[in-house]
């Protein structure tokens, strides 16, 4: 054997070393990860078996007895739900037909030209996002409160309304009401994506549409829109696997007697069956549907993505 051979096995078995002892490290900091992963996702799956059985809290859960889909076929069998089931599309869809905002927000921000502008601007629609929807209620409940609120003085004493106006127990507009809070909250952090992805798109490309005469409407709408579109679809797949999930403290927070058969969704739904009323397997046997229909429709508009981009329909 040449000392040349002696020279490639040796450091062949080197890299090889590298490569072993640099995955190992990989897979030690990745561990604390998966463990809770593994402790807070799915080892609370089990939690799922309380909808195949006669639960009470306090009993053994061991000698409960097996109810099959009993609390299934309850829950779908109740008429409240269809009407839960339709503000919770309702709401979601509104989210969606509105979730280009945030892209449209984001070309207007990098488009504006004083920095200090743009920076004053992107803290101040950033913000909202940070603040909890406890906090959200009161300054609606200030601004739009039916006996003494900002707007009702205001409107009153411009003689603009005979009556004071009840946004918060208006039935006719709690779903508009309700996605323009959302909106207002989340559009600013929204936008921070598409700002990253505007920066990630190449300069030479606007440089040559500059050049050949393209206005800043015109780079928008051809270069800066077509680097936006993935983002924006990736996004749009997320919404759609979550179309069933609106969240629970908006909702409850703005819940009452008045708006209650408009306002109230599947997220709250499961609390008032499950905490409120202490119907723990109707409330799992929801959740557990809720989450398996979500992970469906995701499956359905990834493959109708894939599908999509191969005919080369966007």
């Amino acid at each position: 054997m040449t000392a040349f051979t002696c020279m490639e096995s040796a450091r062949h078995l080197t890299v090889r070393h590298r490569w072993t002892h640099g995955k190992w490290i990989l897979m030690a900091m990745a561990t604390p990860s998966l463990l809770f992963l593994l402790l807070f996702s799915y080892l609370p799956l089990l939690g799922w078996l309380l909808a195949f059985f006669d639960y009470k809290p306090g009993y053994d859960f061991l000698k409960l007895h097996f109810a099959g889909l009993k609390y299934f076929v309850l829950a779908f069998s109740d008429g409240e739900l269809l009407k839960i089931l339709r503000n919770t599309l309702v709401m979601s869809g509104l989210n969606l037909l509105f979730s280009p905002l945030p892209m449209v927000f984001a070309i207007f921000l990098t488009e504006i030209r004083f920095k200090w502008v743009k920076k004053v601007i992107q803290t101040t629609t950033t913000l909202p996002n940070f603040i909890s929807w406890v906090l959200v209620f009161a300054l609606a409940y200030v601004m739009v409160n039916v006996n003494d609120g900002l707007l009702n003085k205001l409107v009153q004493g411009l003689g603009l309304s005979k009556g004071p106006l009840d946004v918060l127990g208006n039935e006719s507009i709690v779903w508009y009401f309700q996605t323009a809070l959302g909106i207002w909250k989340g559009l600013g952090f929204s936008a921070i994506v598409y700002v990253a992805a505007i920066t990630g798109i190449d300069p030479e490309q606007i440089d040559a549409a500059s050049v050949d005469g393209a206005g800043r409407f015109r780079r928008i709408w051809h270069v800066v829109m077509p680097g936006l579109l993935p983002t924006y679809f990736v996004l749009l797949l997320l919404g759609i696997g979550n179309l069933l999930n609106n969240g629970f403290e908006q909702y409850y927070l703005f819940y009452n007697g008045l708006v209650a058969d408009k306002i109230e969704v599947l997220d709250y739904y499961v609390y008032r069956m499950g905490i409120f009323l202490g119907n723990y397997p109707i409330s799992t046997a929801i959740g557990m549907t809720k989450t398996l229909v979500s992970i469906l429709l995701l499956t359905i508009a990834n493959r109708s993505a894939k599908v999509l981009l191969d005919r080369k329909l966007f």
